[in-house]
C-alpha cells in the first residue's frame, strides 16, 4: 500500500510505462526527458517457448507431448532463421497459441489410437503454408520433412462436397481450374474455420476478391448461407467510420463500420457474415479493432459502448500488402497470401 499523497505518482508512472512500451508507433508520441527521467529501467526476457508448447498439448491430449514440444519449437526457430523476411510472417505466442487450438480439435475428431505425430505435422503444415510467398513453400516442406522424418506422405484434408461446389461454381463462371489457385481458396475456408480475423493478401489482379466471392457462394449452395458487407475503411475518416460524440448537442453520431457491425452481429440472423474491409491497411485505424481481432471479440466505441461478436460473423480484409501494418495486427490475423505465380495472365 501507498501513502495517499504517492497515488498520483505512481498512476503517472504506469501510464507512461504503458505508452513507451512501443515507441515510434503510429499515433503515439515519445515521452518528454524531464518525464523519462523519473523511470527507472526494467529488463525483459523472451519465455521459453519449448516449456509453453509442451504444458498446452498435455492440456489438449497428448501424451507424446515432450518431443511434439521440441519439434515444434525447432521448426519455428528454423523458419525465423531461413525463411525470407516478410511483414505478414508471424511465429510468434499468439500463431503458436492458435496452432495448438487446432492441433487439439484435430486431435479429437480423429480415431483413439492416431498418429499424435502425424497430426501435429498436419497441422503445421495446413496453418502455415496459407501465408508463405511462393519461394519459401519449398523451403518451408523440407524443413517439415527434416523436422517429422517418420511422416513420409502427409494425406490433405478433404472437403468433398465444399470442393464439388467450388469446382461447379468455377465451371459456370468460365474460370480456369488452376490448381495453384484453387488450394488459395481451401486454404481460405481453413483459416475461416479456425479464425473469426483473416486478411487476403496479394498484388493486384492476384484473384483476391473472386477467391472470397467463390467461397462464400459455394457455402451457401452447402446450405451454409454466407453473405459479403464490402467496405473502403480509406473512404472516410476515423470519426465517420467508428462515430464521434457531437460536442454541440451532446449526442452520438454512429459511424459507418459500427452501423455494419450492429446489422452483421444480429443474433436473430440465419446467415453468416463476412464483413470485408477491402483497402490499405494501415495502423491509423486498424488499431480500433485490436479488440475485435483478439480473444475479447468486441468492438469497444468511444461512447462506451461494447458490441460483441457473434458466431455468425468474421472479420476479413483484402489487402495489397502490409507494408504500414503493425506487428500486433499481422499476429491478431490468419493470412492468405495470394503469390503472383498462382495465377499468372
Amino acid at each position: 500500500m501507498f501513502p495517499n499523497e504517492e497515488k498520483p505518482i505512481v498512476l503517472v508512472k504506469a501510464c507512461a510505462y504503458f505508452i513507451t512500451m512501443n515507441p515510434g508507433y503510429a499515433g503515439r508520441q515519445e515521452l518528454p526527458e524531464n518525464l523519462k527521467v523519473l523511470f527507472r529501467s526494467v529488463s525483459m526476457m523472451v519465455p521459453d517457448r519449448r516449456v509453453i508448447i509442451m504444458v498446452k498439448l498435455a492440456s489438449v491430449g497428448y501424451s507424446t507431448f515432450v518431443p511434439l514440444a521440441k519439434k515444434f519449437n525447432v521448426l519455428y526457430k528454423l523458419c525465423e532463421e531461413q525463411l525470407s523476411k516478410q511483414r505478414h510472417y508471424d511465429f510468434g505466442l499468439r500463431n503458436i497459441l492458435s496452432v495448438l487450438r487446432t492441433a487439439g480439435n484435430s486431435k479429437r475428431q480423429e480415431a483413439v489410437g492416431s498418429d499424435e505425430e502425424m497430426i501435429m505435422a498436419r497441422t503445421l503444415r495446413d496453418m502455415n503454408l496459407s501465408k508463405f510467398v511462393a519461394q519459401d513453400i519449398p523451403l518451408f516442406l523440407s524443413l517439415l520433412r527434416d523436422i517429422f522424418p517418420a511422416q513420409t506422405d502427409i494425406k490433405k484434408k478433404t472437403y468433398k462436397e465444399i470442393e464439388g461446389a467450388i469446382r461447379k461454381l468455377m465451371r459456370e463462371q468460365n474460370l480456369f481450374d488452376r490448381p495453384q489457385w484453387f488450394i488459395k481458396i481451401i486454404q481460405l475456408y481453413e483459416t475461416s474455420l479456425v479464425r473469426h480475423g483473416f486478411m487476403v493478401v496479394g498484388t493486384v489482379g492476384c484473384g483476391k476478391t473472386t477467391i472470397m466471392n467463390i467461397l462464400t457462394d459455394a457455402l451457401t449452395e452447402c446450405g451454409q448461407p454466407h453473405k459479403q458487407a464490402r467496405m473502403n475503411p480509406k473512404s472516410f475518416t476515423g470519426q465517420q467510420m467508428y462515430g464521434v460524440m457531437n460536442t454541440v448537442t451532446g449526442e452520438w453520431v454512429p459511424g459507418v463500420y459500427s452501423q455494419i457491425w450492429k446489422q452483421c452481429n444480429d443474433k436473430k440472423k440465419k446467415h453468416t457474415s463476412w464483413i470485408v474491409c477491402d483497402g490499405p491497411v494501415d495502423a491509423i485505424w486498424i488499431e480500433n479493432l485490436n479488440t475485435v481481432l483478439d480473444d475479447n471479440r468486441i468492438l469497444t466505441l468511444a461512447n462506451a459502448e461494447r458490441i460483441p461478436m457473434t458466431d455468425n460473423c468474421k472479420m476479413t480484409f483484402e489487402v495489397e500488402n502490409l507494408n504500414n501494418a503493425s506487428p500486433a495486427t499481422v499476429s491478431r490475423c490468419g493470412i492468405i497470401y495470394v503469390s503472383t505465380t498462382d495465377l499468372s495472365w
